[in-house]
């Protein structure tokens, strides 16, 4: 065995005389077992989060969206829908429209997002599940299904034949002008249905056949706001791939990630903002292995000064207390991040910490987490004991 490594083993696993010694031990090694757990935690909270967000994203935004880099819409021909249809990994698409209008319910009016949509919609999207009262869109009719917020300040009902839902959009190119009939297209709607999903989708979407869509926009039967495409699982970078390729430049190609991707850099900025405030936490809780390291160099000074007369030089004995913080970082780490999995398995399965009375705080065990905080423990680690045994030098053992 190591002749450092032996040494180091065994002051660091042997009690010294000196008790204040031991208890700053202790409170060292305790030290990176709490900052290890807390960033361990942390990370997989956050990592909790993204899949958590994923899973949501899943039953509200599509693998796919393909929208035009300049205006609003444009025309489907022939050769991208025979391109959609001979894509192997291509498992649906639904074309869209979505436009900001003006609704009106009676006396109460209130600005959103108009969404047309085709049959196939839902085999893109799952959004039909997220209806609590009513039913879907009835594609044979000017139905609509409506967000549970915007329903709430406009006093909708579903199937309220006497008052139909008024959807109002300016007319291009319309000087200001008093007569609201001049400045805008209106169409009648049935509300049929109410979804809720999040608070932010609830204020924003009332759904439409997307010829109806068409015909209040005065587009032309080919003509689109976007296309939404659902994808084989795992083939979502080479279908973006191959799209980009087909469709070039003058198209936007955005996988789901990307849909997203102001909440996606909020979330990574978060996370890495926490983990340099808890690595700042370690460096601090670390100074306990300098000091603790210091100290047992000025209680193992006699020995030191025995092993150098029998012949172990300046390095080898820096050596062992490098080794003595680094082993101790080391326990700390392996405990801490123990500690960690066992509170992940836990709080999975018995739901611990809720954040709402049906949805538990969300937390996940990821491989990638555990080394980086292994990396960081390790490297402050040595890096501390390297500090400390610095001061051990020719003349102190002399």
């Amino acid at each position: 065995m190591n002749f450092s490594l032996y040494i180091a083993k065994r002051y660091l696993l042997t009690k010294s005389s000196n008790n204040a010694i031991n208890i700053l031990t202790v409170i060292a090694t305790l030290g990176v077992v709490v900052g290890s757990l807390a960033l361990f935690l942390v990370l997989s909270v956050f990592s909790g989060l993204k899949t958590f967000s994923a899973t949501f994203l899943n039953s509200t935004d599509p693998d796919i969206k393909i929208s035009v880099q300049k205006g609003k819409s444009f025309h489907l021909d022939s050769s991208h829908v025979s391109f959609l249809e001979q894509e192997n990994d291509i498992v649906s698409y639904s074309k869209i429209i979505e436009e900001r209008a003006f609704f009106k319910n009676k006396q109460k009016e209130q600005i959103a997002h108009l969404k047309g949509i085709d049959k196939k919609y839902t085999h893109v999207v799952p959004m039909d599940s997220a209806v609590f009262a009513g039913k879907w869109i009835d594609f044979q009719s000017n139905s609509a299904v409506v967000g549970n917020g915007i329903a709430t300040k406009l006093s909708l009902g579903i199937l309220n034949y006497g008052e139909p839902l008024k959807i109002f959009v300016p007319k291009p190119g319309t000087k200001y002008t008093t007569d609201p009939s001049k400045a805008f297209r209106f169409i009648n709607t049935q509300t049929v249905g109410l979804f809720s999903v999040s608070e932010e989708l609830d204020h924003k979407f009332v759904y439409i056949p997307l010829e109806l869509a068409q015909r209040l926009l005065q587009y032309e039967s080919n003509q689109i706001g976007a296309l939404e495409i659902k994808t084989k699982p795992a083939q979502i970078a080479s279908v973006i791939e191959k799209l980009k390729q087909h469709w070039g430049q003058d198209f936007k190609i955005a996988s789901r990630e990307e849909q997203n991707s102001v909440f996606y850099k909020i979330l990574n900025t978060e996370k890495l903002v926490a983990y340099l405030i808890f690595t700042l936490v370690l460096i601090i809780a670390l100074f306990n292995v300098i000091g603790s390291i210091i100290m047992m160099i000025l209680d193992k000074k006699k020995n030191l000064k025995t092993l150098s007369h029998l012949g172990a030089d300046l390095k080898e004995i820096k050596n062992i207390f490098l080794i003595q913080g680094f082993l101790l970082s080391f326990f700390g780490l392996v405990a801490g991040t123990s500690l960690g999995t066992l509170f992940i398995f836990l709080q999975n399965k018995f739901h611990l910490f809720m954040i709402t009375d049906s949805i538990a705080y969300p937390i996940e065990f990821q491989s990638k987490n555990l080394a980086i905080v292994s990396v960081t423990i390790l490297l402050l680690g040595w890096v501390a004991s390297k500090i400390a045994s610095s001061r051990i030098t020719d003349k102190f053992i002399a």
